[in-house]
């Protein structure tokens, strides 16, 4: 959070094991907001096959001027996650070509990011 009370947060999406530059996505900055909709669709170019093992990363940041962001949390969903996380999953191989949207809550673990 800034010291306006707000954040300027982004989703960072990454998935896993590296495709390069590709397998990389990020959302808009939503400013000064605790409460941020993102409303927006990332699209990567896998086979369907492949997709059972990857993994993708979601990450939210608090954007900052001149200075490192701050990670808010994050999840992940994949083969490796557990409980809901998994199920999400799952269900995404499950069903290809179909949107599957769940909430999930953020874990607050430290976070190494790289853009």
């Amino acid at each position: 959070m800034d010291a306006n009370g707000y954040s300027d947060p982004f989703v960072k999406l990454w998935l896993k094991p590296d495709m390069g530059k590709k397998a990389k996505h990020k959302t808009q900055i939503k400013k000064k907001t605790l409460n941020p909709e993102f409303n927006e669709e990332f699209f990567y170019d896998i086979k369907h096959s492949d997709l059972a093992k990857k993994s993708l990363d979601i990450s939210v940041w608090d954007y900052d001027i001149g200075k490192s962001n701050d990670y808010i949390g994050g999840c992940q969903l994949g083969i490796t996650a557990k409980g809901e996380r998994l199920k999400h999953w799952y269900e995404c191989l499950k069903n290809k070509d179909k949107k599957i949207e769940r909430w999930h809550t953020l874990q607050n673990e430290n976070h190494v990011a790289s853009d």
